[in-house]
């Protein structure tokens, strides 16, 4: 019976540790955000946290405990708490993913992490188990056999269990203080090494999107000049940026290229005090991250952090077209000014856009508003957001004494960011892959170019836009309205919940019955029935691919 016992304790051991990889894992595409993942948490509570295995134990050892205990022995009561935790908890399928997007990463700050969790789960346990074999008196026939309360060992042992979730958020407290000296140690360090280079010259990026976009375009144009670092990807937080400069930027480099990103409040000026700008780039202010910034308001404010935050005597590149960017203007009086875009010292103009890339005149204009180079450019890039970033790319390559024809010829072999309307052949099909895209603009966009390939089917998979606050249904109702008219042959919706909104849109524009809406759980769902669907020469766009935090 002792090994009875001892199998129970080592189910649910078990059990608890599969959910606190599960929840690392979670944590950690949170980005360590102790805030969102007590948000993740609460809307996931009865599907993940406490699940009804947790309920329905709990139920069993009180019926045992109230009703049974006086009619069967503890030996009995140890096999039932046996069978019923080998049945609900031996399962761990609920935790482990078939397929993950995204794989936990066992980065340094995980195992920190990671440990920290163990130690309190081991403490929790050792205290449980302690307590029950010393502290507990057994008075039937078995107690020469079995060493503790087999009710008591199951109810502490679920209790633990269903705590994992919360112990996890302890240990990321108590982690803080030595994740904060981490961080700031490699702060430090960065900034020390900028200090060292002072003939470096630092370009900074924000906006609500196309800043990754924007960063590669300038690096393409300057580094047919000069020797240039930068970022590569989506790092634009300030672990990221550190790492970047403190491992990769050397004194060899002219120019470091920095893309800046923000979620909250403050986000801009904790990168501008690693590494103050000496060129500002804004692209635009727009939607994305509403649900954390409250409003447009907000987060123009936060973009003109950049612009505030600039060296004197440096330069601020501003999308004209953007009114509140062009308005950022006002923020600076001892720097110099360029604006891109209509009105802008850099337009474009006789635009061209298809599926084989975009054409468009190029002018740059003195400040007299007088034509001074004029060249026509093609570049692969799809979508009309990408004239804006070649536009701003240019502006840069212009301020660096780099000639227009220069730039045009680097524009003809830019390639796409990767997952940011990317075009790939993939089993006779075309793939364009706008996985990374997640604003209402480069959605609609996006569309628009899937509906201008003049053959083969058009397929759409997306499970829609997020973290867009209370427009975020009428946004995605509105894109739904959008893929309606765009007359596509079949819309993959991912997320029944999630795409609730889209079904909405499409459903006012089609009708309620459109057999060419399909909705599924997952993308792998999803890729399943384009395999049975598609046909050579079809194309498929897939717009947008969220975090395994969203999985329904």
């Amino acid at each position: 019976m002792n090994g009875i016992v001892i199998l129970l304790i080592a189910i649910f051991i078990r059990h608890s540790l599969y959910r606190l990889r599960f929840f690392s894992h979670m944590f950690q595409q949170l980005g360590y955000k102790t805030g969102e993942y007590r948000k993740w948490l609460g809307s996931h509570f009865y599907s993940h946290a406490v699940t009804p295995e947790h309920i329905f134990y709990n139920i069993i050892i009180l019926l045992m405990i109230y009703l049974f205990a006086d009619r069967v022995t503890l030996t009995a009561g140890a096999l039932v708490m046996f069978v019923f935790a080998l049945f609900w908890f031996v399962g761990i399928s609920r935790y482990q993913e078939e397929k993950e997007k995204k794989p936990l990463v066992y980065t340094a700050r995980m195992k920190r992490l990671g440990i920290t969790a163990l130690v309190l789960m081991g403490i929790s346990w050792f205290i449980l188990i302690d307590f029950a074999y010393r502290g507990l008196q057994l008075r039937d026939f078995a107690a020469p056999f079995i060493s503790t309360d087999p009710y008591f060992l199951g109810f502490g042992m679920i209790i633990v269990d269903m705590f994992v979730p919360l112990i996890l958020m302890a240990a990321a407290w108590l982690m803080k203080p030595v994740e904060n000296i981490i961080q700031n140690g490699f702060k430090k360090q960065a900034r020390n090494k900028l200090s060292s280079l002072p003939n470096l010259k630092v370009i900074a990026i924000t906006g609500s999107y196309g800043k990754t976009s924007t960063k590669f375009v300038i690096n393409s144009f300057l580094k047919e000049r000069m020797n240039v670092c930068v970022t590569p990807g989506s790092f634009n937080t300030p672990m990221g940026i550190c790492k970047v400069i403190n491992n990769e930027l050397d004194a060899t480099h002219q120019v470091l290229i920095l893309e800046m990103g923000a979620r909250y409040r403050g986000n801009i000026l904790e990168l501008c005090r690693i590494a103050r700008p000496d060129i500002s780039v804004i692209t635009n202010v727009g939607l994305a991250h509403l649900e954390t910034f409250g409003s447009q308001d907000v987060i123009a404010y936060e973009k003109g952090t950049l612009a505030r935050e600039l060296k004197p005597g440096g330069v601020l590149v501003l999308n004209g077209d953007d009114e509140r960017v062009r308005a950022m203007a006002e923020y600076r009086d001892d720097v110099k000014i360029v604006f891109t875009g209509q009105e802008g010292s850099v337009r474009a103009a006789d635009i061209s856009v298809s599926p084989e890339g975009t054409h468009f005149t190029m002018s740059w204009l003195d400040s007299d508003g007088v034509v001074e180079a004029q060249e026509r450019v093609q570049t692969p890039l799809l979508g009309f957001h990408n004239i804006q970033n070649v536009l701003l790319g240019a502006a840069i390559a212009r301020e660096f004494g780099i000639r227009l024809k220069t730039v045009a010829l680097a524009a003809s072999r830019l390639e796409p960011v990767e997952h940011r309307l990317e075009l790939k052949q993939r089993n006779g099909l075309t793939i364009i892959d706008d996985a990374f895209n997640s604003n209402p603009v480069g959605a609609k966009n996006a569309v628009d170019i899937l509906a201008s390939f003049g053959s083969g089917r058009k397929i759409l998979i997306t499970p829609g836009m997020i973290e867009l606050g209370e427009l975020e249904d009428e946004e995605n109702r509105k894109f739904g309205e959008h893929i309606a008219r765009a007359g596509l042959d079949l819309v993959i919706l991912v997320g029944r919940e999630q795409t609730k909104a889209i079904a909405e849109g499409i459903a006012s524009v089609n009708g309620e019955t459109n057999e060419s809406v399909r909705i599924v759980k997952s993308l792998f769902e999803a890729n399943d029935i384009l395999q049975e669907y598609a046909q050579t020469g079809d194309v498929v766009l897939y717009e947008n691919d969220l975090p395994d935090t969203y999985n329904e």
